[in-house]
């Protein structure tokens, strides 16, 4: 018997209140917070985790417009997925924060992902010929769909969430689509089959955004950008160890100027703490970028919330 989902951003709101941490420093205030739309993706479920009661959440068609809102001032925040266990990197997300140079990363919230897949009320598993979803959706229930719908289409979504809205839209029993299990009852649909990702084990990270750096020596986390020939890599991988900081995650994405020219998108931690000092050295490299520091969370392993403490919202434009 398939077992009952409920998503984590639920289940911590009923069962916990919500105590979650926020970047921002004005507790009276609400914040602004863009994040990829519509309402019912991970990543809206990302950015409940992460802030407090009373933030105003800014669903947008792209990741490129959250990180937009932001660097217009629309948003203080933007959550947007970085990495996943089965689909990896989301190369087009990495490629819009490399981009984006004035933006810091001040949070990571790691959350565990139970894929869906959902109908208009009265499908039957057997009139699905078109599966929607976002990429990382499809990469993920892949195995799954191999097995019970060998001969569908897949047909890619902006989003997870756009997908189910999609298909309660056009109302036709052939299509289905791959969402969190919140987006069936928010589009009206009905879930056919629960757990269709590859394993129980499937996760993603989501980076938390914004213009103003997060600053504190008990942070953990940090990401760079080294731009660089392949072959320099390895120094500045070295130059990262011999600071103490054990690298996390390594992901690179084309230049775009000649072949072997690579941005490397670099996260380290130090569980003491990463220090402005370490952070000049990796930096004192040639070609590398310093993107932020901050906290990063699992939400399986904090059943009761985010930790309380803020960081301090300041720059370190001598690191950068």
């Amino acid at each position: 018997m398939a077992r009952r989902v409920i998503s984590w951003g639920m289940a911590l709101m009923l069962l916990f209140g919500l105590s979650v941490l926020t970047a921002s420093a004005e507790d009276a205030e609400s914040v602004q917070v863009s994040f990829l739309g519509p309402a019912g993706t991970y990543t809206e479920e990302a950015a409940q985790f992460w802030f407090r009661s009373g933030e105003e959440l800014l669903p947008k068609e792209t990741v490129n417009d959250a990180v937009a809102d932001v660097l217009s001032g629309e948003a203080e925040y933007a959550v947007i997925p970085q990495e996943n266990t089965l689909g990896g990197p989301v190369t087009g997300y990495l490629d819009a924060l490399i981009a984006a140079e004035d933006i810091s990363v001040v949070g990571e919230v790691v959350l565990p992902i139970c894929q869906t897949l959902m109908a208009v009320p009265g499908t039957r598993i057997e009139d699905i010929t078109t599966v929607c979803s976002h990429s990382q959706g499809l990469a993920q229930s892949a195995r799954w769909r191999e097995e019970n719908l060998p001969n569908a289409q897949t047909r890619e979504m902006s989003s997870t969430a756009a997908a189910a809205s999609f298909v309660a839209d056009q109302q036709d029993k052939s299509l289905a689509a791959v969402a969190a299990p919140g987006a069936a009852g928010l589009y009206g649909l009905e879930v056919l089959a629960e757990n269709v990702q590859i394993t129980d084990t499937n996760k993603t990270r989501f980076y938390v955004l914004s213009l103003r750096p997060a600053e504190g020596e008990d942070l953990t986390h940090a990401v760079f950008v080294a731009t660089c020939d392949a072959e320099r890599i390895d120094d500045i991988l070295i130059a990262l160890h011999d600071t103490e900081l054990e690298t996390v995650a390594l992901h690179d994405r084309p230049e775009g100027s000649r072949l072997g020219m690579y941005h490397y998108v670099i996260e380290a931690k130090n569980d003491t703490g990463i220090t402005d000092t370490q952070i000049r050295d990796v930096c004192a490299e040639e070609g590398v970028r310093f993107l932020g520091r901050f906290r990063a969370v699992d939400a399986a392993a904090e059943p009761t919330g985010i930790r309380a403490e803020e960081p301090v919202q300041v720059g370190l434009a001598e690191a950068a």
